[in-house]
């Protein structure tokens, strides 16, 4: 069995007052961790000055119909769960790759007609990168680059790369993570080569509206902040959050998303601080507007349900898009850890000139991470097919919808 560690605290002690303490920080696969440790641009050795590939300039002031060039129209937004590549999963990206090199694309595949058909995409890499062939799993991830790559070929648009895993190899993970990733096409949200990055938003663009991602985690391991670089990671705290949100907006965002890395592993149901939070950011407002439009959750490995608070979406957790076989506090196999969701929301232009985009539908598609053939699975598609997956379905719908979100529209989709 892989021995997990005790969460971290150190961080969040000093950025969280009063913050509950969550379970377990490890993100463990069924696998021993001394498996993991056998397989010219600025940024590479810790070094500042890396190409931000967020950058959307220029910027200005929101415009009258809150969004950019043609007349504003409805816009979908996908978001998934943790990619977390234990390392079965870097030695099943081998062998798709027919041994030569690192081919992630086959995964995701059963999750590309939801994510592709969107107008943006966005998910959660949860590990750094490495390179030359150091790539390990549980504890400490560095994953294949070429993962970027099949984002990009999926149809995500930006993830976020806030987690408690961002320091697992320092600022040098950070910096060849996003490079990995402007390479590829993929914008990032929650960690940064500089200041101006670490703070700035993923800029976005759909149906004419300017849509900002930020990103934030509730701890890193107890892996300090690299001395003098304390924007290396976004780290999770409501004034902070919030802070950040109305600059997004008067830098002309008219839809602010927020990814919140938080909450008790292992755990079906959000815990009092993922609760309070999600309360305190859905009711801050700015001239009766609200400063964040939409909240997306990751850590627990679960699915966890989704709410409407104070008249704003939340996901609590979306569960694992990719993971290896996971080991829960138990020690025992937890099915639960390849279980997910893609939540689905349409966004509609505002009536009235400075007014909100406002979510009209909002959806949620039930996924499994097979690990047997290493494939994400639509649920749906797949019961449609024949496969003998309607339990896992209908546990997932349970959880979804545990706090009455069916009552405020929230439907399963395909």
């Amino acid at each position: 069995m892989t021995q997990r560690r005790p969460q971290g605290t150190a961080v969040l002690a000093a950025v969280m007052i009063g913050a509950t303490a969550v379970a377990t920080a490890a993100c463990t696969a069924n696998e021993k961790p001394a498996r993991d440790r056998n397989p010219k641009q600025q940024g590479e050795n810790g070094q500042e000055g890396s190409r931000d590939g967020n950058r959307d300039h220029p910027v200005s002031a929101p415009s009258a119909a809150g969004g950019a060039h043609g007349a504003p129209r409805p816009f979908t937004l996908v978001a998934s769960g943790d990619v977390l590549p234990h390392s079965s999963i870097i030695s099943r990206a081998n062998a798709d790759a027919g041994g030569d090199g690192y081919d992630f694309e086959p995964m995701l595949k059963g999750a590309k007609p939801v994510v592709s058909k969107a107008d943006l995409a966005i998910c959660h890499m949860e590990t750094v990168y490495g390179e030359n062939g150091d790539y390990t799993g549980y504890p400490s991830f560095k994953s294949p680059p070429q993962i970027a790559d099949a984002l990009k070929a999926t149809g995500y648009d930006s993830c976020s790369t806030a987690s408690n895993h961002t320091l697992d190899d320092g600022a040098a993970g950070v910096y060849r993570t996003l490079r990995a990733l402007d390479k590829a096409g993929v914008k990032h949200a929650g960690s940064g080569r500089t200041a101006e990055e670490g703070r700035s938003p993923a800029w976005l663009r759909a149906g004419g509206a300017k849509v900002a991602q930020l990103a934030y985690t509730y701890d890193t391991n107890d892996n300090p902040l690299p001395e003098g670089k304390p924007w290396t990671v976004n780290l999770m705290e409501r004034e902070r959050i919030i802070e950040d949100a109305r600059a997004a907006r008067k830098a002309g965002a008219d839809v602010v998303v927020v990814s919140v890395h938080w909450g008790t592993e292992w755990q079906d149901e959000p815990d009092d601080r993922q609760l309070s939070l999600g309360k305190e950011l859905t009711e801050s407002r700015t001239r009766d507007r609200p400063d964040i439009d939409l909240v997306l959750g990751t850590h627990a490995h679960v699915p966890q349900a989704y709410e409407k608070v104070n008249k704003t979406w939340v996901i609590y957790g979306m569960g694992d898009q990719i993971a290896g076989d996971m080991i829960n506090d138990e020690d025992a196999n937890d099915p639960r850890g390849n279980q997910g969701t893609i939540g689905r929301f349409t966004f509609d232009p505002p009536a009235a000139p400075g007014g909100r985009w406002e979510v009209k539908k909002a959806e949620f598609i039930p996924t499994w991470f097979d690990t047997g053939t290493g494939r994400v699975t639509n649920l749906n598609t797949a019961l449609a097919r024949g496969a003998d997956v309607a339990d896992i379905r209908d546990r997932i719908r349970r959880v979804v919808l545990s706090r009455g979100a069916g009552k405020d529209g929230l439907k399963m989709g395909k």
